[in-house]
């Protein structure tokens, strides 16, 4: 009898250093547009996430190939030291943060690669707590989530994000005839004011040799508003600047940036920084100059974006980032974001997770019931 020979199971295999990842390039975006062709997962976003967030953390890249040496998942993760309530925590936690929009992990086939990064996880006693942030509704994540459930690992959610979205229609026409009377008035009201100022002109720049000058225009803008007081804005801090500096031109060459500038004598009022992936807009950050806010040129801006994505045959708006007041004038849907938390099959881990999804909330609960 002729003996078979076996196919070796998938093992599970880490990149630790920026390199490797770097090779990884061509084969990861080709698992991207195999799995959803998310844009904040593509390898170019991730690179310059971790150049100018993380250019020193320990990377522990897990990537999973089948027989015949594909890639067939991945999981981008970094391994840091954190405190929780004041105890020292080894954390492996996604390569993301607010600016990251949203996070997963990436596989052809879930259920193998959550079975099989599972079992390399509990193999491994260097962590505490694996958190997974702003993954959502539906996403792989979810599956190692279930499976770490399944196995009796400690385990907890934390909704983040509701992030508002318009699904486009063939026409401007049909979109309006989707919004309230009222806010259509006011928009018209505001757009009068605003002409009754100057001129008032729409700009769309995806690239040339101006981007340095219009990106700078665009931080200025932003800047100068509540964003700048808060001290969040993009122009504030050296590795928020630098991310969305080199995100914009590595978009431009891509033929993916998408500026908008709303103008009043030739003076930007409104900003959004825009990329454009897949039939979808992503907007990642807008800008308006608050001196004019009874005329709302944020708003008259988002029309303009908008009639622009629906002329360019696109499919979605995605606003990104949290809920808020001014996004439920475009639209009355979400998607909902959620971070995930793995703990370690320890007497530490399980502790940990009974502090944070049980003896925390509980204290909190009792102190809001006293103040009252």
């Amino acid at each position: 009898m002729e003996a078979r020979q076996l196919t070796p199971a998938p093992s599970v295999q880490e990149v630790t250093d920026r390199a490797g990842f770097m090779a990884l390039a061509s084969e990861w975006n080709a698992l991207v547009e195999a799995t959803g062709n998310e844009l904040f997962y593509r390898h170019e976003f991730l690179r310059i996430w971790i150049d100018n967030f993380a250019p020193t953390a320990q990377l522990r890249v897990w990537t999973l190939r089948d027989a015949q040496g594909r890639l067939t998942a991945a999981l981008p993760l970094m391994a840091e030291r954190v405190s929780m309530y004041g105890i020292p925590v080894r954390q492996l936690a996604a390569t993301a943060n607010p600016h990251s929009c949203r996070f997963d992990l990436l596989a052809l086939e879930p259920e193998g690669a959550t079975a099989a990064f599972l079992a390399h996880l509990r193999a491994d006693r260097s962590w505490d707590v694996l958190r997974l942030t702003d993954v959502p509704e539906g996403g792989s994540g979810w599956r190692l989530l279930e499976a770490a459930k399944g196995a009796g690992l400690a385990q907890g959610t934390w909704e983040s994000l509701q992030s508002p979205y318009v699904p486009l229609p063939a026409s401007w026409e049909a979109y309006q005839a989707t919004l309230q009377s009222k806010f259509k008035a006011n928009c018209r009201r505001r757009r009068k004011k605003l002409e009754e100022k100057g001129r008032v002109e729409f700009e769309r720049i995806d690239g040339g040799l101006g981007l340095e000058g219009k990106l700078e225009e665009g931080f200025a803008l932003e800047q100068s508003g509540w964003k700048g007081q808060r001290g969040t804005a993009m122009a504030q801090d050296a590795s928020t600047r630098g991310f969305y500096t080199e995100l914009a031109r590595d978009a431009a060459y891509a033929g993916k940036l998408s500026l908008y500038f709303l103008r009043l004598e030739g003076r930007a009022v409104a900003f959004q920084y825009g990329l454009v992936h897949d039939g979808r807009y992503f907007l990642l950050k807008p800008g308006y100059d608050e001196q004019l806010k009874e005329c709302s040129p944020g708003q008259l801006l988002m029309e303009e974006v908008l009639a622009d994505c629906i002329s360019r045959g696109l499919r979605e708006f995605d606003f990104l980032g949290p809920d808020m007041v001014w996004k439920r004038d475009w639209t009355d849907k979400v998607r909902r974001h959620t971070w995930l938390f793995l703990f370690n099959d320890s007497a530490f881990g399980r502790a940990l997770c009974a502090a944070k999804f049980r003896w925390v909330p509980a204290a909190k609960e009792v102190v809001a019931r006293w103040k009252k």
